[in-house]
């Protein structure tokens, strides 16, 4: 019945070829992009290793469709249509997951690459936006090709950081919200972004009937947040957590505690400390002779969040509880710029999905089976 939103969008298939498979990173039922081996060790404060499988569900209930941040390396200001390793290291890392919830979907699109994020922001004059022009209008047609082939009435998760999450949030605005296909939303989490809210409220703004999440019953809302260290707050030019109109504020939401407070943080990081733009690390997480030999690590009660909005912003604030005596390391990775100003523009941005990684799998679960229950 959501098929009138085939046609929105959908530019010419030699242009956006989305009936090709190679046009997505993931699809259900493929050996692709997710699909991988995500075995993850649980290190405990006291060095202890615990080792968690993971799989993808075999009949998952509802779908994800998901849009990755800016990642790609390609030498022009848009990307072309073809996976690199950029792009397959971020879907590992922000998305592949989801597959143990939700059917996954992810396309790939002309995004502005990072050359061409550098000349936008140091030329606030070039015209064009992250959430406009080619990269909308392929995500637009992936979304339209899945509403017109695969959701067949599925309920949907749409997911991104970002590039991605700006340009989700644009195709919410303009095809979603109070729109037939609103129908279909069990929940949008988009992060590292700012969504208005007016102060204090729940619903309003840049979406006009999308509230915030609050409950993990929930369905039809929207989590959003920037994550910071709360040893370091935003600088006053920081890239989140303002937006510009009187009485209105950044939309916070923990993953980790829906209605407000602090709560540790399940967080899922790569054991080589790669981050999402795909560069080697140096970190190690726990001092031991004897690496971790599983691709990813998770560190139980290392970290913690919660809201906050003051006059530097509205943002998610993360605390590190270091603890010298143990044989865990005493931070974590993901500052871009670390040592320069930029670090404060920035916070923790590389890694904001990462830290909430297994909050936000809780979540779909519990807004999943609420979903259903209502249908």
């Amino acid at each position: 019945m959501f098929v009138l939103l085939a046609s929105v969008a959908l530019l010419s298939a030699d242009t956006v070829p989305y009936a090709n498979a190679e046009s997505w990173l993931c699809r259900p039922g493929r050996h692709d992009e997710c699909a991988i081996d995500l075995t993850t060790t649980l290190l405990q404060g006291d060095g202890t290793r615990t080792i968690e499988k993971w799989s993808a569900a075999k009949n998952p209930p509802i779908d994800c469709f998901y849009v990755y941040p800016t990642v790609s390396r390609d030498t022009s200001e848009h990307s072309d249509l073809l996976a690199n390793d950029a792009e397959r290291n971020v879907v590992h890392q922000q998305f592949a997951r989801f597959a143990s919830t939700c059917r996954p979907f992810a396309p790939m699109y002309r995004q502005v690459t990072i050359r061409g994020l550098q000349k936008m922001m140091a030329s606030p004059g070039v015209e064009g936006s992250l959430s406009s022009g080619m990269g909308y209008d392929d995500v637009a047609a992936a979304w339209a090709y899945y509403l017109a082939h695969d959701n067949k009435g599925r309920g949907v998760v749409l997911i991104g950081h970002s590039q991605g999450a700006m340009i989700l949030t644009e195709l919410i605005r303009r095809e979603i919200d109070g729109k037939p296909a609103q129908k279909l939303l069990v929940s949008a989490l988009l992060m590292g972004t700012s969504i208005a809210v007016p102060k204090g409220k729940d619903v309003g703004g840049t979406f006009q009937s999308m509230p915030l999440c609050r409950r993990v019953t929930q369905f039809g809302c929207l989590i959003s947040f920037a994550s910071f260290r709360s040893t370091l707050p935003p600088s006053a030019t920081s890239l989140f957590g303002r937006v510009p109109g009187d009485g209105m504020e950044s939309a916070c939401v923990n993953p980790a505690a829906l209605a407000g407070g602090s709560a540790p943080l399940h967080a899922y990081f790569v054991s080589a400390g790669t981050l999402i733009t795909g560069a080697p690390s140096t970190h190690r997480w726990v001092d031991s002779p004897t690496p971790l030999a599983t691709p990813y690590v998770s560190v139980p009660g290392l970290l913690t969040a919660e809201c906050v909005s003051d006059a530097r912003g509205s943002r998610l604030d993360v605390t590190v509880h270091a603890d010298a005596a143990d044989p865990r390391a005493d931070d974590i990775p993901g500052d871009l710029g670390a040592g320069t100003p930029a670090q404060a523009q920035w916070g923790l941005h590389l890694v904001d999905v990462n830290l909430v990684m297994g909050n936000l799998l809780d979540i779909v679960a519990r807004q999943s089976a609420a979903f259903r229950a209502k249908r």
